[in-house]
């Protein structure tokens, strides 16, 4: 019989997305152990995504990288950790990094991915319990699984059955959003044309073309997302808008949730921002290359994926080394009819 859990720590340290895809194993630990302490360990810059979640008890926030603020050293957060004395340690990363820390705070259970699932081999020499999935890997041609997925399987460890998927997300009030609101009439999408890989950046003047088409034929005006190093990307979308597209304000994540919540759809590639709106509940039309969606896309069998992971030579390559960026095989009125199927909406005779 499983040992009952009264404290556990989860680490995954970033990035956003990678966070969120974790969140699920938090709700299904709450669901199994109502009155145990729930902690997590995550870098500085991303805390802000699990101050809105809900079910933990307590964020660790550590300044793990040169020029963090806002969280503890790295000799303060293994004080921290050491003090709790936890049950279990489950290391969501998979880095040496995270499996360090995991083994430093003390607990006789640290359970991590074995080495075909680890992002760093070496991380498991850290852990004192393994989890295989049991598939070829986690950057395997083979490996079709989603990574929320193989998260919740590791809780096999710990006795506890995965259950449905769940991210209590709170609701958020944004000025943002209501000023975005006030300026499309509450019809808008939202399109994210940034991404840290330059390979699942679809061009700027496709979303362009895109915003045109989608205030023609549905109504719908275009918000255009950036983050940090994007906003020379989403003004040179607005600009070859002829005034479909508006360039959303500066956001922070609950900004972000906000406007995600409100959005009639949101198109984008593998990046944060499109795996928290596929968390609230957006409808999704995900554009993907370097990456496989049945791993990394959206998890409702509602949304849509446009793919050419058939035919890039980059998967899981941050920069394309081929001759020809597979996304520039990827047409406007492709999009467009993700979109439409999406919507359940038909396309107009005279289109």
């Amino acid at each position: 019989m499983t040992a009952p859990v009264e404290r556990v720590l989860i680490v995954r340290l970033g990035a956003l997305g990678d966070a969120v895809h974790a969140i699920p194993v938090a709700a299904a630990l709450r669901r199994a152990y109502p009155k145990a302490e729930i902690h997590w360990l995550v870098s500085a810059r991303h805390r802000e995504l699990l101050d809105l979640v809900t079910c933990l008890d307590r964020i660790i926030a550590v300044n793990d990288r040169a020029g963090a603020q806002g969280g503890v050293s790295l000799v303060g957060a293994i004080s921290a950790l050491r003090r709790v004395q936890y049950d279990a340690v489950l290391d969501l990363q998979g880095l040496v990094k995270s499996a360090v820390l995991a083994r430093l705070s003390g607990s006789r259970r640290v359970v991590g991915f074995t080495r075909r699932y680890a992002r760093e081999p070496l991380a498991r020499l850290f852990y004192t319990e393994e989890y295989d999935p049991g598939g070829a890997g986690l950057y395997a041609r083979t490996e079709f699984r989603h990574v929320v997925h193989l998260n919740l399987g590791m809780l096999e460890r710990l006795g506890v059955q995965a259950g449905p998927l769940e991210f209590p997300i709170a609701e958020v009030t944004s000025p943002v959003a209501d000023e975005i609101r006030l300026r499309t009439g509450g019809r808008y999408a939202l399109l994210n044309p940034g991404a840290a890989w330059p390979n699942k950046r679809w061009p700027p003047p496709r979303f362009a073309g895109l915003s045109q088409v989608l205030a023609r034929q549905m109504g719908l005006s275009a918000v255009v997302l950036w983050g940090p190093g994007e906003r020379e990307i989403a003004e040179e979308i607005v600009d070859r808008s002829a005034g479909a597209a508006i360039l959303s304000p500066r956001t922070t994540i609950a900004d972000l949730v906000a406007l995600a919540r409100g959005a009639t759809v949101m198109v984008s590639g593998d990046t944060g921002p499109t795996h928290l709106a596929a968390a609230v509940g957006t409808p999704i039309v995900g554009i993907y290359g370097p990456t496989r969606p049945q791993r990394n896309g959206p998890w409702s069998s509602d949304d849509v994926t446009l793919t050419r992971d058939d035919q890039c030579v980059c998967l899981h390559v941050r920069r394309c080394v081929a001759a020809k960026w597979c996304l520039l095989d990827l047409p406007i009125e492709e999009v467009l009819e993700g979109v439409q199927r999406r919507l359940h909406v038909s396309q107009p005779a005279d289109a």
